[in-house]
Formats: C-alpha cells, sequence, structure tokens
C-alpha cells in the first residue's frame, strides 16, 4: 500500500471513529488535572487490561491520589485495592509506587519530557513512552499498540513481525502530521470494527482499498 493511499484510509476513518468510543487514556487525559502524570498512570494500568477495568481503576486511584507525593504516601496493598482487577496488579500497584518515587527523586515530581528517560521508567515500554508524549504532552510519537501493529500490516502498509518493528517502520514511513493521532485512529478501529477475531469486513468504509493481508477469517 503506498503512502497516498494509507492518506485516503485515514481521512475515512477520520470521520468514522466519531461513532466510537475513544481508548480510555484519551478520555482520562482531557479530565486529568495532570495530563502527563495521569496519561503515564493510566497506561501503566491499561497494559493486557480492558478499557473499561482500566477506566474504573484510574478513577479509583486518581480519587484517592493523584500525584506522585501521594501515590508514593499509599502502601502496596492499598494500591493493589485500588487497581484491583487490571491485569497483573500485585506487580503494576510496585511500578507505580516505585515510578512516584523516581518521579520525585530524579525530575522534581514532573514526568520526563523525553522518550529514553521515560524508557527507564519500571513497567514503562514503547508503547506508553511514546503514548506520554503524544496523548500527555502533545508532542510528536508513533505509538504502536497490537491493534495498530496487527491493522498497519493487514493494509500491507509495512511487513513487519513486532510492534516495535512497526514503530520504526512508521518513523521511516509515515508522514508526520499523522504520528500523534495513528494511534488513536487505529485502536479505534480495532476495537470496534477492523477486532482481531473476525473482523467485520462487509461492513468496514476501507474494504475496497484493503487486500485483507493475513485474514483468514472475517464477517
Amino acid at each position: 500500500m503506498t503512502t497516498q493511499t494509507l492518506e485516503k484510509l485515514i481521512k475515512i476513518l477520520q470521520k468514522e471513529i466519531k461513532q466510537w468510543k475513544v481508548p480510555v487514556v484519551g478520555v482520562i487525559a482531557e479530565e486529568a488535572a495532570d495530563r502527563p502524570f495521569e496519561v503515564l498512570i493510566s497506561t501503566i494500568l491499561s497494559l493486557r487490561t480492558k478499557d473499561a477495568v482500566t477506566e474504573a481503576a484510574s478513577r479509583r486511584l486518581f480519587q484517592r491520589a493523584a500525584t506522585p507525593p501521594s501515590i508514593l504516601a499509599l502502601s502496596i496493598p492499598e494500591i493493589e485495592k485500588l487497581i484491583y482487577p487490571v491485569g497483573f496488579y500485585h506487580t503494576k500497584a510496585k511500578n507505580l509506587k516505585e515510578t512516584c518515587r523516581i518521579l520525585l527523586e530524579k525530575y522534581g515530581g514532573k514526568v520526563p519530557r523525553d522518550l529514553d528517560k521515560l524508557l527507564e521508567l519500571p513497567g514503562v515500554g514503547r508503547k506508553t513512552a511514546n503514548l506520554v508524549l503524544t496523548v500527555g504532552y502533545d508532542d510528536y510519537g508513533i505509538c504502536v499498540d497490537t491493534h495498530v501493529h496487527r491493522i498497519t500490516n493487514i493494509w500491507g502498509y509495512v511487513k513487519t513481525k513486532t510492534p516495535e518493528e512497526t514503530e520504526m517502520a512508521l518513523r521511516k514511513k509515515l508522514p508526520k502530521k499523522y504520528w500523534k493521532t495513528y494511534n488513536d485512529l487505529l485502536v479505534t478501529f480495532g476495537q470496534n470494527l477492523c477486532v482481531p477475531v473476525s473482523p467485520w469486513c462487509s461492513r468496514c468504509p476501507l474494504q475496497s482499498y484493503c487486500p485483507r493481508i493475513s485474514v483468514k477469517r472475517s464477517r
């Protein structure tokens, strides 16, 4: 797929996603008092967790503690109780507390606006770090989760085996004007129509452009 065709798909999706609920981290960001920090924490909670669970857990936590000092003041069992039943909540509770300690000791309680520094925080991978930059700071970054990786390969815009490979390929090919919004578009599309198991190809407004690479079953 050429970049010109990809741009056509993006324009169609920009209109289509208005009918669907946006990813939960974006919802939390719009209401946040400290946008970069709440994006960081909610994204850590979101890993291997459904959006509805992430949203509820994030709201419980932020109602009780929404700053690095206030989260650091909580015990691990208290954090676990607040964020349960997110996936790997034992590990995430420890990571949240350690992250807040590092933010206070190294960065004056602020989330670093730098990809490499973000990647040094416990539990933070490239997806989370890029999301903090794009959603938290409105900086350029390419956040690639399973939906972005999967759909970009279905379209044939990249041919990659891992999300990290997809990110690097997109950094070379994707026009920079789409970097900040590409994740939200494809995650929303992937959660509602181009789902991982048996996507709704018969309903898809992109079907005339999509080569459906590796799609073995659809509806």
